[in-house]
């Protein structure tokens, strides 16, 4: 099967299983990825990566836990119904999503009725949340980097 059309179907099931009302399967790297897939180099400016780190560390890690680790039980929702923060370390979903729905969660939160993410619009600049996105990527393994890269290279 060629790969583009691989990655097209991974990306089809990857979004229907990313629905507002469940968590999706985390799926093994081998059912992701062909083992011929062409590992994507990744250009990440060392100094955005750090301020990207700060931002983080001053003002998401208190949920997301040290190094975006997130919570042992993030996938069981609590008493309210809502879900605790996933870890964006590359184990959870985040490389789900395309770098737009990444930034429009951390800017006007996580769903109100699934999540307890605030808005940080207005707290924190457009700047500072490309940093945090830059340097949550940049923890990501390379398979997930080349799968996440693959799927919303055009978004």
């Amino acid at each position: 099967m060629p790969i583009r059309i691989l990655f097209l179907a991974v990306g089809g099931f990857m979004l229907a299983g990313c629905d507002e009302t469940r968590q999706p399967e985390t799926r093994s790297l081998k059912e992701i990825l062909s083992p011929n897939s062409e590992r994507v180099v990744r250009n990440f400016d060392p100094d955005q990566i750090q301020r990207g780190e700060s931002v983080f560390q001053a003002n998401c890690e208190n949920c997301h836990g040290k190094n975006a680790a997130g919570t042992t039980d993030w996938r069981t929702p609590a008493a309210d119904g809502k879900f605790p923060p996933p870890p964006l370390n590359g184990t959870a979903h985040a490389w789900h999503h395309s770098t737009a729905v990444l930034k429009k969660t951390i800017l006007k939160g996580g769903p109100p009725e699934f999540s307890t993410m605030p808005a940080w619009e207005g707290i924190l600049t457009e700047q500072e949340v490309d940093d945090v996105i830059v340097w949550i990527k940049s923890l990501w393994p390379d398979e997930i980097y080349t799968t996440w890269h693959h799927n919303f290279e055009d978004q």
